[in-house]
């Protein structure tokens, strides 16, 4: 079977390969500062879960031109040779600076601020983009489902349709997504793997309580689904075959998963019945197209639900039609913000979207209060601290925390996080400023090349 290939040094774009031979014939070759950033935050909420740090370190950490990937070039163009070479012998050697995973942040802030040669900062730009970006959509879109559902576990199911399915288990979990059906991702990041039983099951047997008959009795501890025909008659038939067989299994009825129809009305006769049996302890889980606008509907209208399924828009970090808000990226940005040793000071000037220029740090003042973008040399307000901190110094990644503690981290902050900020639709915009000193620069910078025109 194909694996997928691990990308080394062809994990970037063509223009990055064509710049840096540009960049490489012109002698451009200063320390320069790249930020990353997103200029809002996803799904028309106010904030961003971070993640990705430690998959984007491992990109970094391997960015390697070996024979292959050489020759691969020597296809495309005729490099100069002493370029490829140059290449071929390049491994980054720069600093990066980022906000934790765990951490949440706001638009405009830099979640990753590179410094490192001109030519080594410009070719890790997608493979940034792409760890960062991706996981902190999907971490983003597991809080937000997680809120929703109010101390509810919530499992990821999301492997069938995840355009990267790893970063999506490996999210979800950071954005407190109690488990993952995939076991590979389960196995890989240690995260605990959940699952019930498909339709196909239950139609492959002759009725359907021969099929839940089958599963009672190989399950020690099972969960029964009930909407192949009819909902109604499979949860009695469900609680017949739990108390046949339990008596000489031993094995438990742990929980009934309804996956289509009005989730509302069934939950309520699923629980009714279940408790009218004396099986309190028996939840009931939904799953089927669900995003957080609908499971907190679901809540909303009094459905008695225990926990949730996940996966479409989980995975692929969707947005939603019903309420006009975008999805599927992040929309993340990586530019130049400071060059060594030059006069130039680098920006975009193009409205809403021009840049900052400058070697920033990011601070939090108390607990949510508001946070400052500043320039890295600016003393930090009382009572702040900086949010940007080391990852890798000389190319050699800092020790990293491990996912349960980034997990961690991120129920810690979203437990700080005021109630306002933390709305499904935004009910406040979060306050971030910019140091008086970082609108001089910038202001001064603008300016400047006004003038030169």
């Amino acid at each position: 079977m194909a694996q997928q290939p691990e990308p080394g040094g062809l994990g970037v774009d063509l223009y990055h390969i064509d710049s840096a031979y540009i960049a490489w014939r012109a002698g451009l070759t200063p320390a320069a500062t790249f930020d990353l950033y997103t200029r809002s935050a996803p799904f028309g909420g106010a904030y961003l879960l971070t993640a990705g740090l430690e998959l984007a370190l491992d990109f970094v950490s391997s960015l390697r031109f070996g024979d292959d990937e050489i020759a691969y070039l020597r296809s495309l163009r005729p490099y100069d040779e002493v370029f490829l070479a140059t290449l071929r012998g390049l491994r980054f050697t720069g600093e990066i600076l980022a906000i934790p995973e765990g951490e949440i942040a706001f638009a405009d802030e830099p979640l990753v601020r590179v410094t490192a040669p001109f030519l080594e900062a410009l070719l890790v730009e997608s493979g940034l983009l792409h760890t960062v970006g991706v996981s902190t959509l999907i971490a983003t879109k597991a809080a937000r489902i997680v809120l929703a559902a109010e101390g509810r576990p919530v499992a990821e199911f999301g492997y069938r349709r995840a355009q990267t399915p790893f970063i999506a288990a490996r999210s979800a979990y950071i954005g407190g997504c109690t488990s993952t059906s995939f076991l590979a991702a389960a196995r890989r990041f240690g995260i605990p793997s959940s699952g019930t039983i498909p339709h196909a099951l239950v139609g492959a047997f002759p009725s359907e309580a021969d099929a839940f008959r089958a599963v009672a009795e190989t399950l020690d501890n099972y969960s029964l689904l009930l909407d192949t025909y009819d909902v109604d008659r499979a949860i009695r038939t469900a609680i017949s075959v739990a108390r046949e067989t339990e008596g000489h299994t031993g094995y438990k009825l742990a929980s009934v998963r309804l996956d289509s129809g009005d989730l509302v009305a069934d939950s309520r006769y699923v629980r009714a019945a279940l408790d009218d049996a004396g099986m309190t302890e028996v939840r009931v889980l939904a799953s089927g197209d669900l995003d957080e606008w609908r499971i907190a509907a679901l809540l909303a209208a009094g459905a008695p639900i225990d926990g949730f399924g996940v996966g479409t828009s989980l995975a692929t970090g969707v947005g939603s039609v019903d309420h006009s808000v975008e999805g599927g990226a992040l929309g993340a940005v990586y530019k130049l913000a400071w060059l060594e040793e030059s006069a130039a000071v680098p920006i975009k000037i193009a409205g809403e979207k021009s840049t900052w220029p400058g070697k920033k740090q990011v601070v939090r003042v108390g607990s949510f209060e508001r946070d400052v973008i500043q320039l890295e040399e600016e003393p930090f307000p009382s009572g702040s601290r900086p949010l940007l901190a080391p990852a890798m110094s000389g190319g050699v990644a800092a020790g990293l925390p491990s996912l349960v503690d980034i997990r961690e981290r991120a129920a810690a902050n979203f437990a700080a996080l005021p109630e306002q900020f933390r709305a499904l639709e935004s009910l406040a915009e979060y306050p971030v400023e910019h140091s008086d000193r970082l609108i001089a620069l910038r202001d001064r910078t603008i300016a400047e090349h006004a003038a030169a025109r």
